[in-house]
Formats: structure tokens, sequence, C-alpha cells
């Protein structure tokens, strides 16, 4: 016999004085300073206010609400046993600030609200034991300071997100507390909850919803910082333009800033020098441009034309540092054209070298591999080619095998491992990652009409971002205990209609993810955490 049904039997036996009439309920049995009721189809309000113990046995009540023991203040013991109320609202013992024992024990009470203790900052012993809570509010026991012993055996406790919350309790609190056993999920049915461990418990999840549309196509976006602030650069061919977002604190929505002009302008790439701004416009048929903001306050203007006769249709820019010099690389899909490596000197970028001569490059992404700089070219006649930095040049290092008819390539780092994202418009696109010497594969992904797929690091979660021209663009999380992108949710709706570049940015301490789209407007959405567990 537990704690309680001893406390019951004393009770019992406590004499039959009754105080004078009115005072003590028909259906109960009262002495000096308790009270057992037993059968009462109400929970009776007549008692004496001076009463220090309270005995409820197979009444009729269906619900504890709130203040319901507001007559009886003076409460030290309070236990229910075998009743059939199956609900607990908050402050249901509100005014009981002397009660230290509370004892609900073979009831069938499925649910207790998070408030339902509060103002019992005298109790020392409770007791839930053997009623049908399959969990437990967080905070239940917030403010519950005086506790020395708690028992929650005989639940059927389902061992989910929402107990993680009591499992990171109970190492925090100087009190015993019987947990009993789980009776689900299936794989930790009948395990003492004791022996789980918290950190083994996956309760937090994301979601990407949909925040705001910016009206134009575009091909790229890009995020930037400037004096503090984050920018965004959307590359929109049809308008013709860069077109620069801010963040705009009143509204709480991007608008645009600034805009640069560029008819067939396929790549936006900033570079940010102390207080100047560069932005290198990659436009077809030899318009390139270079646009600079000497300092604050001022608007960008076109600086320099750049390498009109060897950037003839490029197709994507890339910003990388050589040696301590700011470069940038823009990939060349033209046959007369040729990729070309454009660095620093003076107060333009000139040409440093050309690669990948007569191989219509798609893509190109700059890495570090074993503390040196490479690039990585996706071209659309063969397998991407890897270079690395050596004596002043690219020098070709390796292909990637088993890569045929990529069209661009992304990397990632996570776990100290570097990773590869390729994309394949036809057959599946694969992840793979360095080994020290080259490339393996890794995973293969379904990409029927992908132009892009993305990794993006957003907050602390791993993305890779599969955009579709056919079917809705995919969100992959890298899973590290599996090392493997997993599933997590379709972006949509608004479904992106054929999107090509993916960014992120965090403003006034949200995280937003930029999707532009050749055949739709730009879509953001933005980055939320869930807590499930809460």
């Amino acid at each position: 016999m537990g704690g309680a049904g001893v406390l019951l039997l004393l009770l019992a036996g406590a004499g039959a004085w009754r105080p004078p009439k009115g005072k003590c309920p028909l259906s109960c049995s009262c002495s000096k300073d308790s009270a057992l009721c037993e059968g009462s189809p109400d929970l009776p309000d007549s008692f004496s206010p001076t009463l220090l113990s309270l005995s409820l046995v197979r009444t009729g009540v269906t619900q504890l609400k709130a203040g319901s023991f507001l007559r009886v203040p003076t409460l030290h013991l309070l236990l229910f046993t075998s009743n059939s109320f199956s609900v607990i609202e908050d402050d249901a013992f509100a005014g009981l600030s002397h009660l230290r024992y509370l004892f609900i024990e073979d009831n069938e009470i499925g649910s207790i609200s998070k408030n339902a203790l509060r103002g019992l900052r005298s109790l020392t012993h409770l007791s839930l034991a053997n009623n049908n809570l399959e969990t437990l509010p967080r905070f239940l026991f917030r403010g519950l300071e005086t506790l020395t012993h708690v028992d929650l055996r005989g639940n059927p406790f389902q061992c989910d997100c929402r107990v993680l919350w009591l499992l990171q309790w109970m190492p925090t609190v100087n009190a015993s507390v019987g947990t009993g056993a789980c009776a689900g999920p299936t794989a930790l049915a009948h395990m003492q909850l004791r022996h789980l461990d918290p950190k083994t418990f996956k309760c937090r999840a994301i979601e990407l919803s949909w925040f705001q549309t910016v009206g134009e196509s575009a091909l790229g976006v890009e995020s930037f910082s400037y004096q503090g602030e984050p920018h965004m650069v959307l590359a929109q061919p049809f308008a013709g333009r860069c077109l620069i977002l801010a963040w705009d604190y009143s509204l709480q929505r991007f608008r645009p800033e600034e805009e640069l002009s560029a008819p067939s302008v396929v790549s936006c790439k900033p570079l940010v020098l102390g207080p100047r701004l560069f932005v290198l416009a990659a436009r077809l048929w030899g318009g390139s441009q270079l646009w600079a903001r000497p300092g604050p306050g001022l608007r960008l203007a076109p600086t320099q034309a750049l390498a009109p006769r060897r950037l003839l249709r490029p197709n994507d820019a890339e910003l990388l540092w050589l040696d301590g010099q700011p470069c940038f690389v823009v990939a060349d899909a033209s046959k007369a054209g040729s990729t070309t490596l454009l660095c620093q000197d003076g107060p333009g970028f000139y040409p440093r070298q050309s690669l990948h001569a007569w191989h219509r490059d798609t893509d190109a992404e700059a890495l570090e591999l074993d503390g040196r700089p490479h690039l990585l070219l996706a071209s659309a006649s063969q397998r991407p080619v890897l270079f690395h930095w050596l004596g002043g040049r690219f020098e070709r290092r390796t292909d990637i095998p088993e890569a045929e008819d990529v069209y661009a390539t992304r990397h990632f780092q996570a776990g100290g491992d570097v990773f590869l994202c390729l994309t394949r418009y036809i057959g599946d696109s694969m992840v793979m990652r360095w080994d020290g010497s080259m490339f393996r594969l890794l995973q293969q992904v379904p990409s029927r009409g992908a132009h892009v797929f993305q990794p993006l690091l957003i907050a602390r979660d791993q993305l890779a971002i599969l955009g579709s021209d056919f079917a809705f663009s995919q969100v992959f999380r890298l899973e590290p205990d599996k090392g493997l992108l997993e599933p997590l949710q379709e972006l949509g709706p608004p479904a992106l209609v054929a999107p090509r570049a993916f960014a992120h940015v965090t403003m006034a301490g949200r995280r937003f993810l930029f999707a532009a789209c050749f055949k739709g407007p730009t879509q953001i959405y933005q980055h939320h955490e869930l807590d499930l567990s809460a």
C-alpha cells in the first residue's frame, strides 16, 4: 500500500466527531481537522474553513475547475482516489498555499493543464500515479521549489518529444521521482523513463513558409552586407537590371533600394571592400560591366567593361580570393569565348587567366581543398573539371568521375568534410564527398528538370534545395547521424516557376530564403524553428 493509502486509512479511523451542522456534507465523515468523502455526486463546498486534510473517493466530479478549493485554504493534505474526473484545469488548487501533500491516484485523468499546480508553494509530496496520462505539459512543476517526492508511475506515457522536458527536468531537481515505464512508441514500450537518454530525442523541426513576392523573374540572387546592413541583389534579365533590395524596418518587408541597368544580365556578383561596393554584372554578348560605389551615400555607377572579347555568353560568376587578392571567375558558355579569371589591378578587374576554352562552361564553383584554392568548372561538353591554384595560376588537377551531363556544382562543408551537390537536368542529381584525392559518389537524388541543387547553411541546419522546372522544389536536410540528405519539405505554395538560384539572409533576427525564378516572380520564404517538445 502506498503512502496515500496509509494516510486514507488513518483518516477513515480518525473518529466520528462532527463539527456543527452545515460544516460536514452528508456524504462525508468528518473529524476535527479532516474529512473523508466517498460517493459524493459533486465536490462538497460546506467544509470547515480550518480543515487540514480532505480525501475524496469515488465521487461524481467530472473535472476540477479553477478555484475548486478556495473555501478550504488551510488544507495540508488533499487526496483523490478512484474518481471519474478526467481533466484538471488551470489554477484548480488556487488558494492552497499551505498544501504539503497532494495525491491524485487511480483516477481517469487524461489531461492536466500546465498551470494546474500553480500557487502550491509549500507542496512537498505529489502523486499522479495510476492515471491515464500519456504526457505532462511543460512547466507543470514550475514554481514548486519545495518538492521532495514525485510519483508518476502507472501512467501510459508516450515517450516521444512531449516527455523530453520531463527527462531534462528530473536531474535538475532535489526530489525523488518515480516515473514508471513507457507505453509507446513500440520501440520504447516497457522501457523505464529514467533510462531514456534526452540526447537521442530529435525534437527540433524547421519550416519554410512563404513571406513575400518580388515581381519580376530573375536568374540569380546573392546576399551581401554593406555598412553593417544585409542586402540582396537580383539578376533580372527581362527587366534588364541588377536590383538591390534592403530591409524596410517600418513595413517589415524587403524593398528596392537601387537598380543597375544591365540588359540581358545573367549574374550580379557583389564585392565589398571596406567602404567601397562593387557589383559585377555578367551580361550576354560581350556587355559585362563592373559597377562601383566609392563610399556610403553614393550611388553605384559603371566603371569598366569586362573582357568583351572573352566573355560572350557568360552563364555564371563567382567571387574568390587568391593570394590575398579579390578575383572574379566568369564561366562562359559560348564556343568562341572562354571562362575567364579577373583579378583586381588598381581601380579595376582585368583578365588574369583564360580557362577551359571551347568547352562551353555552364558553371563555376570556388572552393578550398587541402588548404589550397580550387576551382570546379561544369560544362556542356565533358565531366566537371577540378583545378587547383599553383604558381599563380589554375592548373588542371582531376575531373569528377561518373558525373556526365552536370549543369552546375555547389559545395558545402559539414563535420570536417567537403561535399558537392551536382545538378543534372536529365537523370539523378548527385551528392559527393571529398576523400583526399577525388570526389566520391555518396547519394543520388531524382531530379528531372533541375537547374539548381543549392546547399545552404541556415541557422544550425545544413539544407540543400533542389529546384525543378516540372515539379515542386524539394528541400533536403543533412542528417548528421546518417551523413545523408533527407527530404524535409516542398517549397510552395506559391509554386516556384523554373527556379534558378537560392540564397538566404538574416534580417532583424529573422531568417529568409530567396528563390530566384526564370519564368516567374522571385519568392521569399521565412525560416521557422519548431520545438516539438513544447
